[in-house]
């Protein structure tokens, strides 16, 4: 297989954190993607980055904060570090990175979804 000149491969966003970004490079560098693979690639490193800014704020203010009426409450970043946790996952297996085999990563199919 030729080697591909590091000129020609996909810079990485320049939105992306530091570490991000580098792990973007890397996986670039390791894995021979396709165009639409490359864009799968940049919304998985932004689902990263969005997961642990939300992560940041719940460390520093917590997971709750009190209502009007003095009820806790989870705070909006709660959702948003699960939601891109959840992505970020979804995206790599789409992505299909995993050195192992695919079909062993995900759970079985419930035998409802199949018509069993």
């Amino acid at each position: 297989m030729p080697q591909i000149k590091d000129s020609a491969r996909p810079k990485p966003p320049k939105h992306l954190r530091p570490a991000t970004a580098k792990w973007f490079k890397a996986v670039v560098e390791d894995f021979d993607l396709e165009p639409h693979e490359i864009r799968l690639l940049t919304l998985a490193g932004e689902a990263w980055d969005q997961g642990q800014a939300a992560r940041e704020i719940v460390a520093e203010k917590g997971m709750t904060f009190d209502d009007r009426f003095g009820q806790p409450k989870a705070r909006p970043e709660v959702a948003i570090e699960r939601d891109s946790r959840i992505g970020f996952a979804r995206l790599l297996r789409e992505l299909n990175l995993d050195l192992g085999a695919p079909e062993e990563a995900r759970p079985p199919a419930l035998a409802t979804n199949r018509g069993y």
